[in-house]
This record gives structure tokens, sequence and C-alpha cells, in this order.
């Protein structure tokens, strides 16, 4: 488990990770001991991708033509945690990938950075895997709200 100055020391690399693109492919996570223990393995089948989600709350769009004004307000909170509407941008990124699970990297001023764990459901070594075949069976979890970030939104 990592230490507050260790979590601490992860956010000048935000820095650089601002330049790069929004979502981006890693070799390696950035915290492996937290990858390990939310399922992660360093073999074939596993993808990680960090991702960054803008702080604050969701802006609506302004309405511009007729409407009643009860339905005018412009700033709202989200149901949905940041975490799970990451999952949820990075699998629509990477369709034929499943979400294992997500976690906290870091953040700036403007922005909070979640490394997500895919899994490539139809690769043979996922398969022959015992302890994570089960996941060639589920389909769009991310999305149905199965994921732990999901999960805290639906009060499990």
């Amino acid at each position: 488990m990592e230490t507050v100055s260790e979590l601490e020391a992860i956010s000048p690399r935000a820095k650089l990770w601002r330049r790069q693109p929004v979502m981006k492919r890693l070799n390696k996570p950035t915290r492996l001991s937290r990858a390990r223990s939310l399922g992660y393995k360093a073999k074939q089948g596993y993808v990680i991708v960090r991702t960054r989600i803008k702080k604050g709350g969701r802006r609506r769009p302004t309405l511009h033509k007729g409407h009643k004004t009860r339905s005018m307000g412009l700033f709202f909170t989200t149901k949905q945690n940041k975490q799970a509407i990451a999952e949820r941008r990075v699998v629509r990124k990477f369709p034929n990938l499943e979400v294992l699970n997500s976690y906290y990297v870091g953040e700036d001023g403007k922005y909070k950075y979640y490394e997500v764990i895919l899994v490539d459901k139809h690769h043979p070594v996922i398969k022959a895997d015992k302890s994570i075949n089960w996941i060639t069976t589920q389909r769009r979890r991310a999305f149905r709200g199965l994921t732990s970030a999901g999960k805290k939104s639906r009060g499990l």
C-alpha cells in the first residue's frame, strides 16, 4: 500500500501527463502494488490505460429556444463518480476489451488521473486462466455498474 508521500510524488508526473493524449495505453502500471491487488497480472491479455477526467461538476449545454425555466439548471452533480465515468470512457475507446477494475494515480489543478485495468476476454491466455476466465462470459461491465467504482454509486 502506498503512503501519502508516495502519492504526492506521483503528482509532478501530471505535468507530463497533461501534454499526452487523454487516453494512453501503458506498458506497465504506475502503482504496481495497487494494480496487483485489483487483479492485474503481468501476462498477455491484460492492458493498462491511463485516462484523465475534468474535476468539478458537470455543466449542461445552455438552452437557447423555448423551454420551462425549471430545466435551466446549468450545473449539476452526476450520480456516477469520476472513476466510473473514466472506466466508461475507456471502454468506448477499446470496445474489444472488458474493464476489470481501476484506481486513482494522481491529480493536478484541472484533472484527475485514473488507470483502468482492461482484459481481452477473447485471448487464449485469459480463457485458460481459471482465476480470470469468468470475465469471458460478462459483457459491458462498466456500463452496467458491475465494477468496484460502479457499485459505489448503486449503493452496494
